[in-house]
């Protein structure tokens, strides 16, 4: 096989132009380096009668006019399987955790083709997570694609890290976390927190951090999807999959776009948004082998959902868990909006009769507080009428009751972490709409686990 050589010619920000010297041209996705730099990697992104257009995967400040690269006949792959576990990488699959390299002689390519129709199985099967709010408001099955959404500083990253923490440490599978585009020192903290509690050994890490350019931090997520579908396929595992952030996986495209020159869409994002979420997004399936769950949070800029890029990654979710500002604000954590938040489970089939009726009666009772809540702001709760008064006491029973405290959080809020049962949520939100603890304090339902577990008196 003929060796396909070229010459860098222009290097223009995260994009090479490279003549090829031979009759050949490598494919689209194929990667070229420098034999005397092995660290300079380039992706070929478009071609032309005898020129590429390359996409700068490592340094770009290491290329330079005249520089000789060549072809390595392969697009890029990364170190899949066990020894993975427990280890923090880059898009490389180099290790970012001072543990040495990672000792496999698997790679996979980071671009994989959606599964066969006839292998896609879905779960009927709600997967607990052991959070209050969630497990009653908006449950979710293995398999689910699952959405935290919310502007910069609600707890999206906490929201995810607890549900990591809790799904892995009882259930026999293993979960891989995609950091695309987030702080620095995010990745950092997550690491130490799940080496904390001990729940790393089940877990990889692959980083595209902020610090990174474009290229990588759009690569990342796939870079991630390779590592879920191994052990999917090959491990036959169930595996959860994060994905911190989501919008900057589009931001990033919408950087890349920008530098190649192409003509931007809707509010200036790149004009293959759709394309590049669903590609990614139809990865991310259940098979025959086992069920692959994603967790994505989402940033929603200026906290506006309808935001282009915000509505097309919602297009894909299953379950859409939007955190809300006003309740934060309030110290309501997790702070779930029960109005904008929805879920493809929360019917009756998946839940049960007890579960959906309890769940009706709730959305009704807190629709009937957002209507006199304004009337309270105005003339203050001792002039509402009786009945009002004690559906308004009951409503901030159940919004308080939701609150939780999370195990991730012990060490800042002196709170020791609960995790609490589906069954006993429900027994607990029926007993507060029964009307039996009327007479207890508001406060007292902040921040408690079950009402089994609490002292009410």
């Amino acid at each position: 096989m003929n060796v396909i050589k070229g010459i860098v010619v222009q290097v223009q920000s995260q994009i090479a132009h490279v003549a090829i010297e031979s009759s050949d041209l490598p494919g689209l996705g194929e990667i070229l380096s420098c034999p005397q730099s092995p660290d300079v990697k380039l992706e070929v992104y478009s071609q032309s009668l005898n020129e590429i257009l390359c996409l700068i995967l490592s340094d770009p400040a290491s290329l330079y006019r005249g520089m000789i690269v060549q072809s390595l006949r392969t697009d890029l792959k990364i170190p899949v399987g066990l020894q993975t576990l427990g280890r923090a990488i880059n898009l490389f699959g180099d290790a970012q955790d001072g543990k040495g390299r990672i000792n496999t002689k698997t790679f996979s390519s980071i671009y994989s083709r959606t599964p066969p129709i006839n292998t896609i199985k879905n779960s009927f099967e709600l997967l607990p997570s052991g959070i209050k709010a969630i497990d009653f408001l908006v449950p979710f099955t293995k398999g689910a694609k699952i959405g935290f959404i919310g502007g910069a500083g609600v707890g999206k990253t906490i929201l995810m890290t607890e549900l990591l923490h809790n799904i892995t440490i009882r259930y026999q599978g293993v979960s891989v976390f995609a950091g695309v585009g987030e702080r620095i020192r995010e990745g950092q903290e997550l690491y130490q927190r799940m080496e904390e509690l001990k729940v790393l050994k089940g877990v990889v890490l692959i980083l595209g951090q902020m610090n990174e350019n474009a290229v990588v931090r759009l690569r990342v997520a796939q870079a991630g999807a390779t590592l879920a579908e191994y052990f999917r396929d090959s491990e036959k595992k169930d595996v959860l999959f994060f994905i911190d952030n989501m919008f900057r996986f589009i931001q990033a495209g919408s950087e890349l776009a920008t530098i190649i020159g192409t003509l931007p869409s809707e509010q200036g994002y790149q004009a293959t948004l759709h394309r590049e979420i669903s590609t990614l997004e139809d990865r991310l399936v259940s098979t025959v082998n086992g069920s692959l769950t994603s967790i994505q949070a989402v940033y929603v800029p200026a906290d506006e959902l309808s935001d282009p890029g915000v509505s097309a990654i919602m297009s894909f979710l299953d379950v859409s868990i939007v955190l809300s500002r006003s309740n934060a604000s309030l110290g309501i954590y997790p702070p779930i909006d029960p109005f904008l938040s929805q879920s493809s489970a929360a019917s009756k089939n998946y839940l049960g009769t007890e579960h959906y009726e309890a769940l009706i009666q709730v959305r009704q009772l807190l629709e009937h507080y957002k209507k006199i809540s304004h009337i309270v702001a105005i003339i203050g709760e001792s002039e509402l009428a009786a009945e009002d008064q004690i559906l308004y006491g009951r409503a901030k029973k159940i919004i308080n009751y939701l609150t939780q405290p999370f195990f991730v959080t012990e060490a800042q809020t002196g709170r020791k972490g609960v995790y609490v049962q589906r069954e006993d949520t429900i027994k607990d939100i029926k007993l507060i709409l029964s009307g039996r603890l009327d007479n207890i304090n508001t406060q007292k339902f902040l921040y408690i686990g079950s009402l089994r577990d609490a002292r009410l008196a």
